[in-house]
């Protein structure tokens, strides 16, 4: 499995309409994607305009390919895109099981 992980600023004073929009690509865009698994949503408590968005793939290719190269990409986008301050951070983790 692969985490995404996407650090997202947004213009100051579009906290609400941003998370409304968040939840509803949450619940209508990604679990239609191949791959998608599981997700949090998370804002900052000392930064109010940041958040993270983790989002659990099968595969790396499923977010960097799939997802990506996909319709749902650019309804994500559409819907959320206007909200940003600045591109989001995006990285990829691999989970270390033997720990």
């Amino acid at each position: 499995m692969i985490l995404e992980v996407a650090d997202i600023r947004v213009k100051s004073g579009l906290n609400d309409s941003f998370e409304k929009s968040v939840q509803l690509a949450l619940d209508t865009i990604f679990p239609k994607a191949k791959g998608f698994l599981h997700h949090e949503f998370r804002r900052c408590i000392e930064t109010p305009d940041r958040y993270l968005l983790l989002l659990t793939w099968a595969t790396l290719e499923n977010h960097t390919v799939d997802f990506r190269e996909s319709s749902l990409y650019t309804e994500w986008r559409s819907l959320v895109g206007d909200f940003f301050a600045q591109p989001p951070i995006v990285e990829h983790f691999l989970e270390l099981v033997d720990c």
